[in-house]
């Protein structure tokens, strides 16, 4: 019997790592870098990555980049060549987007054109997926295994990690029980586990649907702001609790809670995001600076938690065409979309007509 982790328990021990702002070992066959958090790494850690004298650089997503002027030879990400003298402040002013407008001009900024950028791609895809800013600062080592071994540190194989990032961990019921609520007495609420360690997810069925027939379901995401103090810059707290009586009403239905915050940047970045639509950016401008996509949300987490509850057909309460889309490929039968059009207030207006016209939302 082994007690090592396996690759999976691995990137969710390098997920905390970074968080804690401490470096993490990734390798290929060809070679090793060090790798760490740009928003967590301290300046003495930084110093000591810096003084191994491989060569330091900061990986940052092409989104960032092109706010920044920085040339992505890589095509999704850039890797930037800090000055000979930046410190931590420099690092993190490419980094985070906060007093872009204060300070405009931070370059022009050198990138390294040439070599495989492999091992950069997995340490943002690491950053991303530990919901920090997606910036990691790189510096190549000679002996990944033994520097990981001399300094207790955490060591990916490429290799072995590929497609781990980007596949969908499987999923495991891990408890139901009855959930009276204010909308319908026979409530139940499901809880799923995620096998990568990632946050669980949740399924609240409303009476007892007839798995052989479509469903009235609802894909939410989890919105702090929203669903819990009522923020008006956003639409989802209506959402949910019109989705709800809806299903009240009808006497069946089945809401997906998506723990996919800030459409799947985490909670910090949705606020880096409103901090930035404070300065006049809307809301997928305010992603793209920050160096993350227009949404980064993952609903076949929605598709895999219905086919684990029995059901194959769904009457999707959606104005979002992508979900629509992701149900369809992923072995869902959408019968019927039905409108869910609530919410609009003077906050989100604006907010909503991006949705729009940048992400096709039927509104």
């Amino acid at each position: 019997m082994r007690l090592t982790p396996d690759t999976t328990e691995l990137l969710a021990r390098a997920r905390g790592d970074l968080r804690m702002g401490l470096p993490v070992v990734l390798s290929v066959s060809s070679g090793a870098v060090l790798a760490a958090a740009a928003e967590t790494l301290s300046g003495e850690r930084l110093a000591q990555m810096r003084a191994l004298g491989a060569g330091t650089v900061l990986a940052i997503t092409a989104r960032r980049a092109e706010t920044l002027k920085a040339r992505a030879y890589d095509g999704d990400l850039a890797r930037i060549v800090p000055p000979s003298d930046a410190d931590l402040r420099w690092f993190l002013s490419v980094a985070d987007p906060a007093d872009d407008l204060n300070a405009p001009m931070k370059g022009p900024l050198q990138t390294v054109r040439e070599g495989s950028a492999a091992l950069h791609r997995l340490a943002l895809g690491l950053v991303k997926s530990a919901r920090l800013l997606p910036a990691a600062v790189i510096t190549q080592i000679n002996d990944g295994a033994a520097f990981a071994a001399e300094n207790g540190l955490t060591r990916i194989e490429s290799t072995e990690a590929e497609g781990y990032l980007t596949a969908n961990s499987p999923l495991h019921e891990i408890i139901s029980a009855r959930l009276p609520m204010e909308v319908s007495e026979a409530g139940r609420l499901h809880v799923f586990r995620p096998e990568d360690g990632g946050e669980e997810h949740y399924a609240i069925e409303i009476g007892r649907p007839d798995r052989g027939q479509p469903v009235l379901t609802r894909l939410h995401s989890a919105c702090f702001t929203g669903d819990l103090m009522g923020s008006l810059k956003c639409d989802c707290g209506p959402q949910l609790r019109a989705a709800l009586a809806q299903m009240g009403q009808e006497g069946a239905g089945v809401l997906l809670y998506l723990n996919q915050e800030g459409r799947g940047i985490g909670l910090a970045n949705k606020m880096r995001a409103y901090s930035l639509q404070d300065q006049g950016f809307d809301t997928v401008q305010a992603n793209h600076r920050l160096g993350f996509e227009d949404d980064e949300r993952d609903f076949r987490l929605g598709s895999d938690i219905l086919k684990k509850m029995g059901f194959c057909a769904v009457q999707l309460l959606t104005n979002n065409p992508a979900k629509i889309d992701i149900m369809e490929r992923n072995g869902i039968k959408v019968t019927a979309r039905v409108p869910l059009k609530v919410g609009e207030t003077a906050h989100n207006r604006g907010y909503l007509a991006t949705k729009a016209a940048k992400s096709g939302h039927m509104l």
